[in-house]
């Protein structure tokens, strides 16, 4: 998959120095910009924070990134997916919390039926809420998200 963008944290937290020598966790998470039916796109709103993301999370051990991407999109989403294409790779330096974060960003399409979102109880307390919406109101939200 193309990688389209590498982030590290003096790239967002100015006052960051580069430090060498970390020790990453890795943490891998695909994510689907993900179509219904009526064209609409689903966008999550985690509402105590106040931004937007799109649909997916962290892989399993046992899971490759379309199992993951399946996996999560009923669990947030509520519905069954066709994965219909790749957008590319982005990866994440938090030097922090030494975390890599790999995401994998795919196109996808619902299959069957939507059903109610099964959030886990973090989702909940974050107060996730799932938003179908036209392409362009969905990137508007993102672009203008903390």
């Amino acid at each position: 998959m193309e990688l389209l963008l590498t982030i590290k944290e003096k790239d967002i937290f100015k006052d960051c120095k580069e430090q060498s020598n970390i020790d990453y966790k890795l943490r891998i998470a695909p994510r689907a910009v993900l179509f219904d039916n009526d064209n609409k796109v689903a966008l999550l709103h985690v509402a105590k924070y106040d931004y937007y993301k799109l649909p997916g999370g962290g892989k399993e051990p046992s899971e490759d990134l379309i199992e993951a991407l399946k996996r999560e999109c009923y669990e947030e989403c509520g519905c069954n997916i066709e994965v219909t294409g790749e957008i590319g790779q982005i990866l994440e330096y938090r030097d922090r919390i030494a975390l890599k974060h790999e995401t994998y960003g795919f196109l996808a399409k619902v299959v069957g039926e939507k059903k109610e979102p099964l959030f886990v109880q973090d989702e909940r307390n974050s107060n996730y809420k799932l938003l179908w919406l036209d392409l362009d109101k969905a990137i508007e939200l993102v672009a203008n998200s903390k």
